[in-house]
């Protein structure tokens, strides 16, 4: 496994709307205030990019928002690579205690991580997330080319009036599918090993989902 250090500076990335077919959205009205605090925890971890042990979630301190941290997702082709290493991807399920009175939906995300593509390869980071009842959401892929040794960013925004809320009263919870893609394209995988990553060698990246808060009525 290729590990760099990742020196990255906060860029907001972001969400799809949560608009499904048939999706419940809160009986609420925006919040005029922040709720003072939430919890949030990590219920079931699944996939390639996150085997036991290297996902983690915790509120930020401003509790507008929650972090998932990653240590171990890397997708690659080429040199040292196995032939399923090419995608990776990892499903978690979060719950969200939000605070009595208060319902929440997801309004952004920061997703960062490093790339080393040859000449000719692509990768590409995707998402989606949805409320446990609901159906799937569609996700944007965000493609990355060749030449290419850097950090990188993906940056999508949900409007406020777009945001679909978890159903007040009621626990649901949240599950948030990425993946990781890369393809050697015109690139000699004999000679080349190209990567996208969302670990590091000295502290994991973390992925944070930026929470839009109404009141219930």
């Amino acid at each position: 496994m290729v590990r760099r250090r990742l020196a990255i500076a906060g860029v907001t990335a972001s969400l799809l709307a949560l608009s499904v077919a048939g999706a419940t959205t809160a009986s609420a009205r925006p919040a005029d205030v922040t709720p003072p605090q939430f919890t949030v925890g990590l219920v079931t971890v699944n996939g390639s990019g996150c085997p036991a042990g290297t996902a983690s979630v915790a509120p930020a301190p401003d509790h507008t928002a929650f972090t998932v941290t990653y240590s171990n997702y890397l997708a690659q082709v080429g040199i040292g690579a196995k032939p399923t290493d090419f995608r990776k991807n990892c499903q978690i399920m979060v719950r969200v205690n939000a605070p009595q009175g208060f319902t929440y939906g997801i309004a952004s995300a920061n997703y960062r991580g490093y790339a080393s593509l040859a000449a000719g390869a692509w990768g590409k980071e995707q998402a989606n997330y949805y409320f446990q009842g609901q159906s799937q959401t569609a996700s944007i892929p965000h493609p990355f080319y060749g030449p290419m040794d850097s950090n990188w960013q993906a940056n999508d925004a949900t409007p406020i009036g777009s945001i679909v809320y978890a159903p007040c009263g009621a626990t649901r919870d949240l599950a948030i599918n990425t993946q990781l893609n890369v393809s050697a394209g015109t690139s000699n995988t004999a000679t080349t090993t190209s990567l996208m990553t969302m670990d590091s060698t000295d502290a994991s990246l973390t992925t944070t989902y930026h929470l839009g808060w109404q009141r219930c009525t």
